[in-house]
């Protein structure tokens, strides 16, 4: 007998709707990515980058992309070529798509707003941009002009000032990052972009070598890219810790089996180690989305390395006693993508309190969230889901609190932070407020 190509948990015997979120991730669990054990190969990666300069830079580069760029700034000319040479159908895919996701983040801006808090006494709100970022685009397996639209358009919108790209040299374009990241660069206005990968790309924008240091860093990459982000948050911001992506589904009998292993495979083409997971009270949609796996995987392209994702530990097919269960263990798991295949699609997903981004009903597929459906896909990975949000306008955003009061509003409240200010032992704040009243 073949072995099975996903394997099978009976939840509903193992979980109850009082299980814990641990319980769930144990029943569960992801591959495992071991940032903490990258730490050491990145922080002399970081040294080198620090104490090397744009030498150690290009000298990476030739060690780990297997080409020494010419230089790390793609010139202005080399965009605006890529962008000549694109193929017109995929420019026109890439303007579509620019138009969808500029349409959606332009409703994240968020509106300044002052509370009068007491008359001569008000407290103001600003959202302030940050002032420059470095977003970083993979390369490896595939290339991904997708990343570049879901990391600037935001960040454009945000208002950032300052935004430079950075994507790994690739051989077979002359040590020049992939040619459709440049041109998809060239469509949004970015004429700032570098040719590094990997954590010396991270560092490189950190410590300012070769290019003007940045505030931030966002964009998804391995596990050398998450490390180095560890390792120099504080000294620049970050948006996460992007892990291998993650699809879990949750659907009942009405669902279409092979739509349901489609979107399974869909995600399993990443990596090696991406988690594909159905959950359901169906034992006959079950064995029917196996049936289409074990059809399906075979015609596609990247047969071995989904083969690899799905027969994974981070890979199940979760049988659970109803819908109810499933999504107790849907909010426990906390996955990067949601999926819902069940009767009142709309209705189960609002019971979602946690994921990167929820994808309702049967035409609403999460490869469509990946390019074109207006949504960011840069999202939160490994159950970060449970704290934390994707990619958005807001990512690019500071509060500022703005605190204009009179003397006569001061006045009023003055006793009130003088016995709190002496309540914590710390008098210096009350004579602040004191030496202002005294005649």
């Amino acid at each position: 007998m073949s072995r099975p190509i996903i394997r099978e948990i009976d939840a509903s015997a193992q979980l109850t709707n009082k299980s814990s979120r641990d319980e769930i991730r144990a029943l569960i669990p992801r591959a495992t990515l071991d940032v903490a054990g990258a730490m050491r190969d990145v922080q002399e990666i970081i040294d080198h980058v620090r104490t090397g300069g744009v030498s150690a830079l290009l000298d990476l580069g030739e060690k780990f992309d297997g080409v020494r760029p010419h230089s790390l700034r793609v010139s202005p000319s080399e965009i605006s070529s890529a962008l000549e040479n694109l193929d017109e159908k995929v420019k026109q895919a890439l303007l579509f798509s620019i138009e969808r996701i500029k349409k959606v983040h332009q409703e994240q801006l968020r509106a300044e707003k002052s509370v009068t808090v007491i008359p001569g006494g008000t407290v103001t709100e600003r959202w302030v941009p940050v002032d420059r970022v470095g977003l970083y685009v993979p390369g490896g397996r595939a290339v991904y002009p997708s990343s570049v639209m879901m990391n600037v358009i935001p960040a454009q919108i945000a208002g950032v000032q300052s935004i430079a790209v950075a994507s790994p040299p690739q051989k077979e374009f002359g040590g020049l990052p992939h040619p459709t990241i440049l041109a998809t660069c060239a469509l949004l206005g970015i004429d700032e972009v570098y040719a590094v990968g990997g954590a010396q790309a991270v560092a490189m924008f950190a410590y300012g070598i070769g290019c003007q240091a940045v505030d931030m860093v966002t964009g998804p990459g391995n596990v050398y890219v998450a490390a180095a982000k560890r390792a120099l948050r504080g000294i620049i911001g970050i948006d996460s810790e992007a892990g291998p992506t993650e699809i879990i589904i949750l659907a009942d009998d009405s669902a279409e089996p092979g739509y349901v292993a489609a979107d399974l495979i869909s995600q399993a083409e990443h990596d090696t180690i991406a988690a594909a997971v159905l959950v359901t009270p169906s034992r006959a949609l079950a064995e029917k989305v196996k049936q289409q796996l074990q059809i399906r995987v075979a015609k596609t392209k990247h047969s071995e390395r989904i083969a690899t994702a799905l027969s994974g530990v981070q890979s199940a097919i979760v049988i659970v006693k109803d819908i109810e269960q499933g999504l107790h263990v849907l909010n426990g798991y906390a996955g990067e993508h949601v999926q819902i295949h069940t009767r009142d699609a709309e209705l189960v997903a609002k019971q979602v309190r946690n994921g990167g981004a929820i994808f309702i009903g049967s035409f609403a597929p999460v490869s469509l969230g990946d390019y074109s459906a207006g949504s960011n896909h840069v999202l939160p990975t490994g159950g970060c889901a449970c704290h934390s949000s994707g990619l958005s306008v807001q990512s690019f955003l500071k509060g500022l609190h703005f605190v204009n009061y009179s003397q006569a509003a001061l006045e009023q409240v003055a006793e009130t932070v003088i016995t709190l200010a002496n309540s914590e032992d710390l008098p210096a704040h009350g004579e602040a407020i004191a030496a202002r009243f005294r005649a």
